[in-house]
C-alpha cells in the first residue's frame, strides 16, 4: 500500500463508529494486513497477547508479532492500558515495535524502538497515521512523519479530481487537461487563503460554497464560479459586474490566476463532499517543500497511483544548496558578527542571488533555496535591529523551466505560499497580508523543454537584455515580453535533478533533444545519460555568465566510457568540479522510496584554493576533483588494445550465435549421451555467468573440422547443425552469415589449450569481491564473459582483489547497479607495479588459498559463497591475505580506504601512459 492509501483507510476508519471488538484488525487492515492474516488472528492462531484474559476482562489484546501490540482499553484507563502493554512480557518476546491502547475517545501509542509516544483524541488520530508507517513496511524520516497533512491533504486532492473527470467526461481529454489543471491550482490557492486570513473571516471560501450551494450539488460549480470571477475583478468594477453581495467579500487576487475563463467543472453530490472534506483540513499547515511534488501527481494517469512517491526530502536538496552557496552566505554572515555595515552588504548581495533549476518539477530546489535565504536575511535584519523589515529578495529570482504544464504551475503557488509564510515568520501576519494581494502578473516559471530553450533568455546573466516572461501568472507561451531583474550584476546559481534517463531508455523525443545539444561536440554522445545534457548546459551559460551549477546525477556519467564523451566537453569549456558527494542512495521520504545510486556535482570556472569531497560520512578538502569523482587526478581512462602493465591478455569468450542448438541442458545430454557415447570426446562443458555462479550445468558441441565425419550419421547431431547453417544464413550480422559455412563451429571461438581465467562480464555489486574461476581446456567459456587463456595463476590474484574491483566499478561503470566488466577498459588499464619473481610467487599462493577455501565448502556455489552476510570465514580470510600482499606490492601497507586505493591507482595509470606516450585528457583540455 502507498501511503496515500493508507491515509485513506485510516481516516475511513477514524469516521466509522468504534467497535471495541473490531478495531485491533480494522487498523491491521488499514496498514496493508490481508484478511487471512486476520482471520487467524481473529481466531487466535497467531494473536500472542496475554491481555486476552477470561470474559469479563476490561482488557481486549491484539499482538502481532514483530509488529505492534494493541489492547482496547476501559473508558478512561488508556494511559494505564499503554503501561500494561510496554510491560507485557508477550511484547518483549514478540519482538512488538509498537505499543497502542484506545478506549474510543483517546488514543496512545509508543514506538519501542525510538521511545516517540503520541497522545490524541480518538477521531485525530488520522493526523498522526505516519508514526505508524513501518507496520506496512514503510521506512521514513521523522519529518515526513511529522507532515502528514501534505499526505492527508493529496489524498483528498486526487480523490476529488479522480471524481470530477468521472462527473465530467470531456474535461478528461486532453484538450482540457490546461483547464483541469488550472481549476484545481485555484482551488488549493482558496484553501490556503481561507485558513490564513488572506480571505478575511475563517474557512469563508469553504462555507460560502456550502451555504451558497444547493445540498444536490445542483449549481455548486456555479456557486465556485461566481467566487473566481470575484477574485478577478477590480473592486472598482464589481458593481458593473453584477457580482452577487456573498461574492462581493473576497479579495480581488489578479496574478492571472483567476483570469481567463472562469469555467468550473459539473460536481455531483460526492465530489461536492470531498471539496467541502479538503476545505475542512488546517491548511496553514501546508509544507510547499513537500507538497508540490506530491500534488502535481494527481494530473499525471501515470503517477497518480503512486502520489507521494517522488518527492525529495529536504536534506538531500540541501546536499546540493548548501556547498552550491548557501555555506558561504551563512560563513559571510558569521564573520559580519554585528557590524553593520558589512551585513548591509551581505543583504544587498543576496538581493542580487539568482537561482535557476532548469528541471524544476514543482519547485522543491526554489522553495528550499528562497526559505533557507529568508532565514539568513531575517538573522541580518535582527543582527542590524531591523526585525520585521519588508524582504529585499524578489521572488522572481527564483527562476525554473519544466516540461510539464501543471507542476509549472504547483511550483509558482509553492513559491508564492513559500514567500507568504516567511513573512508571516518574520514580518507578522498583518504584513504578509498586506503585501500578498494583488499578485503580480510576471510569470517566472517557464513551461517547456530545457534542452530546447534558451537559458540566456529565460535567466538573463543582467538584469537587462534579452528576457523571458508571459501574459499572466500561470499562463506561459515562449514568446511573451520580459520581466525585469531587479539584481544587475548578481550572481547566478544553476542546480535541481534532471531526469535520469539511459540511453535505452530514452523516448524519441529525448534521443532528438540529445542530438541538439552534443551533435556539434561529438558523435559518440548517444550511450550518455539524458541528464548529462543539463550539465552541458549549464557550462555552455556559464560561459556567458559567472554562473555556478550544482546537480544530482546518476552515478554513471563518472563512470565507464562516459567519461570520455563528457567531460572533455565541460573541461573545454573551463568547468571544474567545485564540490561532489560520491556515490549515495537518493531516495525520497515517501512509501516504496524512489531510492537510486546519484552523486552530486557542483561545477564553476575560475576556481581558486581546495575543494571539497563528500564520501558517506568523510568530508575531505582535497586540492581538485577529477571525473571519476576522486582527489588530486584529472585523468581520464580511454580504452586500450593492449595491457597497460605489459600482463597477459584477456579477450572476449566464445560466441556460439546458433539459437542455442550447439548447447545442451542436462537433459538434452543425457538424450545425446545414452544411445550415443562415443560422443563424449565432442561434448564440452559451457561456463558462463549462471554457469559459474550460480552452480548452473550447460554443455556445448565442440566438433573440429576434422571430425565432422564422426558425427555425419547422428541424426539429432547432423539436424542442430543443420538448424545452425540455416539461422546464421538468414541473420543480418555478417559475423554470423559468414560463418554458415561452418555451423558445427562457434562463430568466435579463441579457445586455446591449457588454464583459463573466468571473469564474469556483469556481476553483483553486494560482492565483496569480483568473482573469477579458474578452468581447465575441457571447459569452453562463452562471450560475453571475459577469458586469459594460458595466464599465470597469479593473474587471478590481482582480478580476485579489493584493488580490482574499485578500479572496475570506477572505469568500466555498472550495468544498473551490476558491476559491468570490461577487458578494453577495465583490466587493460588496470596498474600494476613491476612484479618481481618473487612478487608473483606470493600472489600465486594467495590464489591457490582463494581456490582452496572455496573447494572447502563444496558444493557451495560463487553466489553462496560471496554473499557478504554468508562469506565463509576462511575464504574472506584468504582474500584478506590477497589484498595484504598486492597492497603491500604498490604501497608497503594496506591501504586505509577504497579512495587511497583510486588515488594510487590513478596516479599509476598517469605515469604509465605518460612514459609510454598515451595523451591523457586533463582538466582543461579541449
Amino acid at each position: 500500500m502507498s501511503m496515500i492509501e493508507i491515509e485513506e483507510a485510516v481516516s475511513t476508519l477514524a469516521e466509522q463508529p468504534f467497535d471495541a471488538n473490531e478495531f485491533p484488525y480494522l487498523f491491521l487492515q488499514a496498514f496493508g494486513n490481508k484478511e487471512t492474516t486476520l482471520k487467524r488472528l481473529r481466531k487466535g492462531d497467531t494473536n500472542k497477547s496475554d491481555l486476552i484474559a477470561p470474559e469479563g476482562s476490561p482488557y481486549h489484546g491484539v499482538l502481532q508479532t514483530n509488529n505492534i501490540h494493541i489492547a482496547v482499553a476501559p473508558s478512561g484507563e488508556v494511559t494505564k492500558t499503554l503501561s500494561i502493554l510496554k510491560a507485557s512480557p508477550a511484547t518483549a518476546k514478540a519482538k512488538a515495535k509498537f505499543i497502542l491502547a484506545t478506549d474510543g475517545e483517546t488514543l496512545e501509542a509508543e514506538n519501542l524502538a525510538s521511545g516517540e509516544v503520541i497522545a490524541c483524541n480518538y477521531a485525530d488520530f488520522p493526523n498522526h497515521f505516519g508514526f505508524f508507517l513501518e507496520l506496512a513496511g514503510i521506512t521514513t524520516t521523522k519529518s515526513i512523519r511529522d507532515e502528514t497533512f501534505d499526505i492527508r491533504a493529496t489524498s483528498r486532492l486526487n480523490r476529488l479530481y479522480v471524481e470530477l473527470l468521472k462527473d465530467n467526461p470531456d474535461w478528461a481529454k486532453s484538450e482540457r487537461d490546461h483547464d483541469m489543471n488550472h481549476f484545481m491550482a485555484r482551488l488549493i490557492f482558496c484553501f490556503f487563503a481561507q485558513d490564513t486570513d488572506i480571505f478575511g473571516g475563517e474557512k469563508s471560501f469553504t462555507v460560502t460554497v456550502e451555504q451558497m450551494s444547493a445540498k444536490d450539488s445542483s449549481d455548486t460549480n456555479t456557486v465556485v464560479s461566481t467566487l473566481f470571477r470575484a477574485m478577478n475583478t477590480k473592486t472598482a468594477d464589481r458593481k458593473a459586474e453584477g457580482l452577487p453581495r456573498w461574492a462581493d467579500k473576497f479579495p480581488y487576487v489578479n496574478g492571472g490566476l483567476f483570469s481567463g475563463s472562469a469555467d468550473v467543472p459539473c460536481f455531483s453530490r460526492i465530489s461536492r463532499s470531498y471539496l467541502l472534506h479538503i476545505g475542512g483540513l488546517d491548511w496553514t499547515k501546508i509544507n510547499p517543500d513537500i507538497f508540490g511534488s506530491m500534488i502535481q501527481a494527481i494530473a499525471d494517469d501515470d503517477e497518480r497511483g503512486s502520489l507521494g512517491m517522488h518527492y525529495t526530502s529536504v536534506p538531500n536538496i540541501l546536499k546540493v544548496l548548501n556547498p552550491l552557496f548557501l555555506d558561504d552566505l551563512r560563513a559571510q554572515l558569521d564573520k559580519a558578527g554585528d557590524n553593520a555595515r558589512v551585513l548591509l552588504n551581505l543583504r544587498k548581495r543576496m538581493a542580487r542571488i539568482r537561482v535557476f533549476d532548469p528541471a524544476c518539477g514543482s519547485g522543491n530546489f526554489l522553495v528550499i533555496a528562497y526559505k533557507q535565504m529568508r532565514e539568513i536575511e531575517a538573522e541580518i535584519n535582527r543582527r542590524r535591529k531591523e526585525a520585521g523589515r519588508k524582504s529585499d529578495i524578489p521572488l522572481t529570482n527564483f527562476r525554473g523551466i519544466e516540461l510539464r504544464e501543471f507542476p509549472a504551475e504547483v511550483a509558482r503557488l509553492a513559491l508564492i505560499i513559500a514567500e507568504y509564510q516567511c513573512d508571516v515568520i518574520y514580518r507578522g501576519q498583518k504584513e504578509a497580508i498586506q503585501d500578498l494581494l494583488p499578485l503580480d502578473t510576471e510569470n517566472w516559471i517557464t513551461q517547456g523543454n530545457a534542452l530546447r530553450l534558451d537559458w540566456l533568455s529565460i535567466c538573463p546573466p543582467t538584469g537587462t537584455g534579452v528576457k523571458h516572461h508571459a501574459e499572466d501568472l500561470f499562463h506561459t507561451p515562449v514568446d511573451q515580453p520580459q520581466i525585469d531583474f531587479e539584481n544587475e550584476g548578481g550572481e547566478t546559481y544553476i542546480c535541481g535533478n534532471p531526469p535520469y534517463q539511459g540511453s535505452v531508455n530514452q523516448t524519441k523525443t529525448q534521443k532528438e533533444d540529445m542530438a541538439r545539444v552534443f551533435s556539434h561536440y561529438i558523435s559518440t554522445y548517444k550511450d550518455l545519460d539524458y541528464v548529462s545534457g543539463w550539465l552541458v548546459r549549464a557550462a555552455e551559460y556559464s560561459e556567458a555568465s559567472t554562473a555556478a551549477s550544482a546537480f544530482v546525477t546518476t552515478n554513471s556519467i563518472c563512470q565507464g566510457e562516459q567519461v570520455g564523451m563528457l567531460w572533455p566537453i565541460l573541461f573545454g569549456k573551463d568547468q571544474k568540479i567545485s564540490f561532489a558527494y560520491r556515490s549515495f542512495l537518493w531516495s525520497n521520504n515517501a512509501a516504496k522510496n524512489a531510492g537510486v545510486t546519484c552523486i552530486v556535482i557542483g561545477l564553476r570556472s575560475n576556481l581558486n584554493g581546495s575543494v571539497t569531497l563528500y564520501d558517506g560520512e568523510i568530508v575531505r578538502s582535497v586540492p581538485s576533483i577529477g571525473p571519476y569523482l576522486t582527489p588530486a587526478s584529472s585523468t581520464i581512462v580511454v580504452k586500450r588494445s593492449e595491457q597497460i602493465s605489459k600482463l597477459p591478455t584477456m579477450v572476449s569468450g566464445n560466441k556460439a550465435t546458433d539459437g542455442g542448438n550447439l548447447i545442451l541442458s542436462h537433459t538434452e545430454l543425457e538424450e545425446l549421451m545414452s544411445p550415443y557415447p562415443e560422443m563424449s570426446p565432442l561434448i564440452r562443458r559451457l561456463e558462463g555467468a549462471k554457469e559459474f555462479i550460480r552452480g548452473e550445468s550447460r554443455w556445448c558441441l565442440w566438433i573440429g573440422d576434422s571430425q565432422l565425419g564422426k558425427v555425419a550419421h547422428i541424426a539429432p547431431i547432423h539436424d542442430r547443425i543443420e538448424r545452425v547453417r540455416q539461422i546464421r544464413s538468414e541473420s543480418r550480422g555478417k559475423q554470423a552469415n559468414d560463418a554458415a559455412s561452418i555451423p558445427h563451429r562457434f562463430v568466435y571461438a579463441p579457445h586455446m589449450v591449457g588454464m583459463s581465467i573466468l571473469v564474469p562480464s556483469v556481476s553483483s555489486e553486494r560482492r565483496p569481491y569480483l568473482p573469477c574461476g579458474y578452468f581447465d581446456d575441457q571447459t569452453v567459456i562463452v562471450a560475453p564473459n571475459l577469458v586469459m587463456y594460458g595466464a599465470p595463476i597469479w593473474c587471478l590474484a590481482l582480478i580476485a582483489s579489493r584493488l580490482h574491483l574499485v578500479w572496475i566499478a570506477t572505469v568500466c561503470g555498472k550495468l544498473k547497479t551490476d558491476f559491468r566488466y570490461s577487458n578494453t577498459l577495465g583490466w587493460n588499464t588496470f596498474p600494476v607495479p613491476t612484479l618481481t619473481d618473487k612478487m608473483k610467487a606470493d600472489l600465486t599462493r594467495c590464489a591457490e588459498d582463494i581456490l582452496l577455501a572455496r573447494e572447502a565448502h563444496f558444493p557451495a556455489t560463487i553466489a553462496d559463497l560471496y554473499d557478504p552476510e554468508k562469506m565463509p570465514a576462511d575464504l574472506r580470510e584468504a582474500h584478506e591475505r590477497n589484498d595484504e600482499v598486492l597492497e603491500r606490492i604498490y604501497i608497503g601497507r594496506r591501504f586505509r580506504n577504497d579512495t587511497e586505493r583510486l588515488e594510487k591507482l590513478f596516479d599509476l595509470y598517469s605515469k604509465m601512459t605518460a612514459s609510454t606516450g598515451t595523451k591523457k585528457k586533463k582538466a582543461g583540455a579541449a
